[in-house]
Parts: C-alpha cells; structure tokens; sequence
C-alpha cells in the first residue's frame, strides 16, 4: 500500500503497525528530513526517497510491542536517534534483563511484555511526558496514556489547524480497541480496562482535530471516537467488577478535604497528602502512583506508572498554581514513584528527611526492599526534630522507625487541629469491632524491638487530634487510642521475647548480625570497588570477631580475612576492596562471619554486576 499523506508533511505507512513520517516542512528540497512514530518492520526507510525526505533522524516509540518496533535495528543502522517511553525503557535497551528473568512457570503475571523485541535496541532519551520535546522542524507533546500497555504514550502535534494525536494502540476506531487481552495485566484484575477509559478521557481534553492509531483507520472526529471508548470500555469493566467504578468521578474529584486547607488524595495507591497555602501554593506529603487503578504483578519499571492525572483537579477546584515542596514519609515506591516526575514537570522541590535522604539518593546502597530503581536526591535535607516553615506551616520530622528503620512522622498545625502523618506505620483498626491497630512490621526494613513503643512515646508527645496514615483512613484520635498505641507496641516487644532467644544471643529481629554495604552496584571490568561491612557483637560480653571475604573466583580483595574485638553488643565497621575481575550480571560475594564461638558462616552478601571492557 502507497503511503498516504494524513495531514500537511505527515505521511501514514503501512507496515507492521502504522508508522508515520513527520517531515520538516519548512525544510529546502532535498534537504527535508523526518520524525517516525513508531517503525513497524522498517519498509518506511524505502519510502523516503520516493516522499523526497532525506533521512529519518528521530524514531519516537508509543510502547514497547514488537510490531511498533521490530525494525529498530535498521533505524539504528540508518543514523536514526530512538526516542521511548520512560516506564518501558528496559524494554529497549535492556531487554535481554526480561527475557532472562521473566517468570515462566505458574505465572500470573499477563502483561504482553513477551511480546517485546528479541534484542536489545541503543535508546537516545526517553520521552518527557507532560512536556514539549523539541527535535528540528517537529515539536511534539507528550501525554501518558495507559491501557494498551502500562507506559504507553500518545504524542500530540500542532500542524498548520489540525491537532494530530498518535496514539498508538490506545483506540482502534470509534469505541473500539485492537486489542482486548493486551489490557489485561493481572490474573483477576482489569486494571488496563480502567486506565484505557482514564486515558480516553484526558485525551479527549487535549482537543485533538485527527487520531492516527498504529492499527486502524484514521479518525476525523476524536471526541466522538474517544468518548464512545471511555463508555463502552466502562461498561465493560463494571461487568467484571462486583459494583460500579465510576472512574471518571475518580478522575475529576479525586481530593476529599479533611480540614479546608488538608486534602487526600483518594486515587492514589498510597495515601497521598496536600497542604493548602496562601497565594496558591501547595505542599505534598508522600506521592506514589497517582490515580492508580490497581498494582499490577511484577516488580520491573514496566510494571510501575507514575503519572500526574490528579493535578488539573487540584488546579480546578482547589486554586493551587503551583506544588513548591513535597516531604516523604518513607523511601518506599509507592510513597515516592511520582516526585521525580513532580520535580521534572511542576518544579517541586523534593525536602527529605536526613535518615531518608541517603536511601532515596542510593536505592543500591542497602538491601531494602520496595526502592525505587533509580536515586532520588534531596533538594533540601532536613533535620530530625527541628521545625522548618513552609508558608504559614511550621512542620517537624520526627524519627519513626517500626514499619521501617528509615521513616519519619511529621506534625505540623493546620486550621487549628494537630496533624500527625505517620506514613504505614500501622494498620488504621484499632477500636473499631474492638480490634487494635495492627502493626505493620517487615524484618527486611530493619525492624528493632523497641521502635513501636517509641513510637508510641512519640504520638503521645505529639497528641495528634488527626493521624493521616500512608494506606487506611484518616483517624481522629483521642488519649485512649493514644494508650491503646502504647499497648500495642509492647505487646509486638512482648511475643518477639518471648519467641527468640535473646537471653542466650541478641540477634536483632531482622535476623542479621552483619551487612555488607553497598548491598549492589554496578561497575566496569577491571574496576575496585569499595565495601563496608557492619558487624555487630550478639553477647552481653566481649567477643572476637572473625569475617572472611568469599570471593568469584579469580577475584581479588585487599583483605582477605578481617578481625576485631567488640565489646557487648557494640557494632563496628570494617572496609575492604574488590577488585572485579569478570564480566557478568549479578555477581555474588559474601561475608563469611564468627563471633565468639558463634559461627554463622556466609552470613552477609553483596550483588555486583561488572561491563566488559568498553562496555
């Protein structure tokens, strides 16, 4: 089939998919080059001579499928830059990391991240969404929209009066998509249904004059088109639901004031937080997946979407111009995914706590679980339990550890109640069919015995008449929910003694005497890494300690055996080299380790991946 020219300079090719060639029209003859959406097979390179484009210089990606991308190779082979989704970029660049760790056996997970390419492809950038990327003679807007894929983007391009959105797989025609099992992404769930009819929505806001899907027709009439879509697709999930979602009400009204100026977010998957102030700014306690319509299975950046979906809700009904600061709770992703994004698109400076900051900058640094992939450094650090102002605000971070060793509450005053935002601390139960709070404890986030009654201690100090929680319902408390805290925390104490055996040797309750840090990291061959390893004394006596580095083999370090003597339960820090002498993902070292008479052998371990050389 003959290309076919949709709109002024922009060309429709069929291949795999539909890919289309942007041309700089203001280019000279001869000299004019092109921006493809998508790039299918490849047969759009031998059209271009015949179009008179000079060259195909950008290749900008909608989702990571196969038939949107199997001919990458021959873009990167033309001269093109590849240009792809921020959620989906391992998808890229990194592919074979999936296609050697993906779960085959009893899997639930059904997102179509099989049908990735075979190889990996170089990536230029990822796309900024939210915002114009600039490439020569073509300016396109970026907007997430998720359904088709979890990552999955349209570009939006003002040429001459049309307004033309290439929206990948998200429509098909009227109210219809390409693809129904490509939206399902959990074993029971329908969490890609919803987001197609969230996306439909916004997108329909963005006033498009054209939609050009990778598969189907072109579309003259969007809002018609879209809205049958949002409709019918809504239909269709409430038939897979016990009870009517009514996801547009989410999307227009996802705030629900606690005071005048204190707002939750009841979208997001965590509960996310908003500080009214004068003068049209707000503050953001905690940010994680906004607007989310479920978590779905796998822990890989493909499966995980930040996005902004709440905001034009909060601009609209609130008068909040802009969001200057935002304070986590806790490093944990769902309370953190979106600030990265808040601070690239909205200018929010990130505050983090000084026993937050240094896990959120270095997610590697130690083996926790539930980090973002990537750092995320502090505009501002803050110290613990010194006030700071914010506006009007006088707020304060206070060390609370239980849920994880690195967490905070905060306590602030607003519209005279005092707030105190404890992030997932605890389950929001207690009193009620006479149930107590749950204490929500992980070993591997470093839980002590000890930091549930000092918490307590701390709520107490406080004396919150409002406790806002990172997953359950605001609570307004009073002094006997206060106690029953109290209660509660001693009681955690209480079973952990009575379980271990710590008259005898004084294991911490995350079962680890020693640590290896960084926990992982990712260096060239050839290169020295630096380590450090904290040990700790289990005896109400003193003790000698004895560690041995175990090593790949080949591998050097500058110490191979290491020792102190620690006095009763004193915790002491040893260094060592590494030097990494083979190429490869996921290398493994360890730390084997005796104190006294205690030998606990290869008890701590490290992850190293190592680059060939000139990799």
């Amino acid at each position: 089939m003959s290309p076919v020219e949709i709109a002024p300079g922009i060309w429709r090719i069929a291949d795999t998919c539909a890919v289309y060639l942007i041309v700089d029209v203001d280019a000279r003859p001869g000299e004019r080059d092109a921006v493809a959406i998508d790039f299918g097979s490849g047969t759009a390179l031998d059209e271009i001579a015949g179009l008179g484009i000079r060259s195909i210089t950008d290749v900008l990606m909608t989702h990571h499928h196969r038939d949107q991308g199997q001919g990458l190779p021959r873009a990167v082979a033309h001269g093109a830059r590849i240009h792809v989704p921020p959620v989906e970029v391992e998808l890229f660049d990194r592919v074979e990391e999936m296609w050697q760790t993906r779960q085959l056996d009893n899997d639930y997970n059904l997102r179509q991240d099989r049908f990735s390419l075979l190889e990996s492809v170089p990536v230029h950038a990822t796309v900024p969404v939210y915002r114009d990327l600039h490439l020569p003679g073509v300016t396109v807007r970026v907007l997430p929209t998720p359904g088709h894929t979890l990552g999955s983007v349209t570009y939006l391009l003002d040429r001459g009066a049309a307004r033309v959105a290439f929206t990948g797989d998200l429509i098909y025609a009227p109210g219809k998509v390409w693809s129904l099992a490509a939206t399902q992404w959990s074993y029971t769930q329908n969490e890609g249904p919803a987001m197609t009819v969230l996306s439909s929505i916004l997108l329909g806001r963005e006033d498009p004059t054209l939609l050009a899907p990778s598969h189907g027709a072109v579309m003259t009439d969007p809002h018609t088109a879209l809205a049958q879509l949002a409709d019918t697709m809504q239909e269709y999930v409430d038939s897979r639901r016990s009870s009517p979602w009514d996801l547009a009400d989410r999307l227009d009204h996802p705030f629900t004031a606690l005071t005048p100026h204190l707002l939750l977010n009841r979208t997001s998957l965590s509960c996310s937080y908003v500080l009214l102030s004068a003068g049209g700014e707000a503050l953001v306690i905690d940010y994680g997946y906004d607007m989310t319509t479920g978590i779905v299975l796998g822990q890989e950046r493909a499966a995980r979407l930040p996005w902004l979906a709440s905001l034009p809700a909060l601009r609209r009904d609130h008068g909040v111009e802009r969001i200057t600061v935002a304070l986590p709770t806790h490093y944990h992703d769902d309370h953190v995914a979106g600030l990265p994004l808040l601070r690239e698109v909205e200018g929010t400076q990130l505050w983090i706590p000084e026993n937050v900051a240094p896990t959120m900058a270095d997610p590697w640094r130690e083996d926790l679980p539930c980090q973002w992939y990537d750092s995320i450094p502090a505009d501002r650090v803050l110290p613990l339990e010194e006030p700071f102002c914010w506006n009007e605000y006088v707020i304060t971070a206070h060390a609370q550890p239980g849920h994880t060793l690195y967490a905070v509450a905060y306590s602030l005053e607003v519209d005279g109640v005092t707030v105190a935002f404890t992030g997932d601390q605890q389950e929001g139960l207690g009193g009620r069919d006479g149930r107590r709070d749950v204490m929500n404890y992980q070993y591997r986030n470093l839980f002590r015995l000890g930091d549930y009654p000092q918490s307590a201690a701390l709520y107490r100090r406080i004396a919150p008449g409002l406790m806002a929680s990172g997953h359950w319902e605001p609570r307004w408390t009073d002094a006997a929910y206060l106690d029953d805290l109290v209660e509660s925390g001693a009681l955690v104490d209480d079973v952990h003694e009575r379980l271990l055996p710590l008259d005898e040797v004084g294991i911490p309750a995350d079962g680890q005497l020693a640590r290896i840090s960084p926990y992982r990291a990712r260096v060239g061959c050839g290169d020295t890494v630096a380590y450090t390893v904290r040990v700790r004394n289990p005896f109400d006596r003193e003790a000698d300690a004895w560690l041995r580095v175990v090593l790949p083999l080949g591998w050097r370090s500058s110490e191979a055996e290491m020792a102190a003597r620690l006095g009763p339960h004193e915790e002491v820090t040893m260094q060592f080299t590494v030097v990494a002498d083979t190429a490869g993902r996921r290398h493994r070292l360890a730390i084997d380790v005796t104190i006294g008479d205690l030998r606990l052998g290869q008890h701590a371990e490290a992850i190293l991946d190592v680059r060939p050389v000139g990799g």
